[in-house]
């Protein structure tokens, strides 16, 4: 996990449901920090500081873009 960089934050899990299965689809290597506590207890998303996406260094700026890609091109937006 040392070599995991956080490149955004969400509040609830269903604004990142895409991403994810994009990174999984890809074997990109990340994880979601405090995903499955705020899925428990949605309202500690707050107080935890919200679900970190990390990836590992080496894909940072390619994540970055897919999130950017995501958000100016997705018909989907629900935030």
């Amino acid at each position: 996990m040392q070599n995991f960089i956080v490149v955004a934050t969400y509040t609830y899990p269903f604004e990142y449901v895409l991403l994810k299965a994009r990174l999984q689809e890809e074997a990109i290597p990340h994880i979601f920090q405090n995903e499955t506590m705020i899925q428990v207890a949605p309202f500690y998303s707050n107080a935890l500081g919200g679900i970190h996406l990390k990836v590992h260094k080496d894909y940072a700026d390619y994540v970055k873009q897919l999130i950017t890609d995501f958000e100016n091109s997705s018909p989907l937006n629900i935030v």
